[in-house]
């Protein structure tokens, strides 16, 4: 019985586009070779690589505004300190939400002034500060759009004059946004494009070569544009995962269409946690992320009950971050409205039976 996969990363893909895969690392549209054993500069991975990219720009709304997408390595943590390399001169602004953008800061400190301009630690991450000064003179204001551990997610993002970068590894492609606001984003592959081992990199241009230092080949995103995100050997698996599962949005609408999907999720569990006297939401109500509802249950006695009837349900991947305890469900775009409507029943039926 195929699983219904809460897991927060890496985690659910798209039945079609995982069925597509699994052919193509047997053999590539027919050409006698796995995906996997191609040269990364043969004409049949270069296209993999161009439509990956061209998808991006294009579901995100960025074709042509003077943005490139690459696909790197090294996972977003790598980002946190690649950014700063290539964007942090004199001052960096960091919004702190949880642990990710706590590893993001600590990395830009590596490289020079990077401050805190506001935080949620004071509550254990259970909320996004709002209302925050934003000094004018930061070479980059640094958000993380959501919150995969705490479960909290950024609605409205602040107007700046200075440029906007995002960390959104665990909900891009999930809801409509003005991306044309951004002048940075990168997200790891494995929440909801693909599996573990690439990044996309979504960029301004002209945001490029303002720093005084040095920087190495590897960590210049100048670099890996002119070498069209080839500059050394691509994660090759990942990156097409990546472009089927971009295809597979695209065919179903795009953004605007998953994201009516992902608003009838988020709504179906978060009213049963709230209608449930059994269960309790870990994040302030007005900032519950859409991909990760957090929750513990109000009395632990039931924990053993609980746990026992979820996985009978076929259920995986639902215990909370050690952080926070409890239970997290991950929905993703690949996960479908039956999954989340299987854990309700659950947690109604527990109900029942205390």
């Amino acid at each position: 019985m195929k699983k219904h996969n809460f897991s927060a990363g890496p985690c659910i893909l798209p039945a079609e586009v995982m069925k597509k895969a699994s052919e193509a690392v047997l053999e590539l549209d027919g050409i006698g070779l796995s995906l996997i054993e191609i040269s990364h500069r043969s004409k049949e991975f270069v296209a993999v690589m161009e439509k990956a990219r061209s998808l991006a720009l294009e579901l995100l709304g960025l074709e042509g505004k003077g943005y490139q997408a690459l696909y790197l390595q090294g996972g977003a943590s790598l980002q946190f300190l690649m950014l700063a390399y290539n964007l942090l001169e004199n001052k960096a602004g960091y919004l702190n939400t949880g642990t990710w953008s706590s590893n993001a800061l600590k990395e830009a400190k590596f490289i020079g002034n990077a401050i805190e301009i506001a935080s949620s630690k004071d509550k254990n991450f259970n909320y996004i500060p709002k209302d925050f000064d934003i000094p004018t003179d930061l070479d980059y204001l640094h958000l993380t759009s959501n919150n995969t551990i705490f479960g909290t997610q950024i609605k409205k993002f602040p107007k700046t004059g200075v440029p906007l970068v995002c960390d959104m590894s665990s909900d891009i492609f999930s809801r409509q946004l003005d991306f044309s606001s951004f002048d940075l984003i990168y997200a790891g592959a494995q929440k909801n494009m693909g599996p573990a081992g690439t990044t996309l990199v979504v960029i301004k241009e002209d945001l490029l070569g303002k720093v005084s230092r040095q920087i190495p080949s590897m960590l210049n995103y100048k670099v890996h544009i002119g070498k069209d995100s080839m500059f050394n050997t691509p994660a090759v698996f990942p990156v097409y995962v990546c472009m089927l599962t971009l295809q597979w949005l695209k065919d179903m609408g795009g953004i605007a269409a998953i994201e009516e999907i992902n608003e009838k999720k988020a709504k179906l569990i978060y009213s049963e946690i709230d209608l449930n006297p059994l269960f309790q939401g870990f994040a302030n109500k007005e900032d519950r992320s859409s991909m990760n509802a957090t929750f513990t249950l109000t009395d632990e006695k039931l924990k053993d009950t609980f746990d026992a009837m979820w996985k009978e349900a076929g259920i995986n991947g639902l215990n909370g971050h050690r952080s926070v305890g409890g239970y997290r469900a991950s929905m993703y775009n690949a996960l479908t409205l039956e999954s989340v409507g299987v854990l309700v029943d659950v947690m109604s039926d527990l109900e029942r039976k205390a």
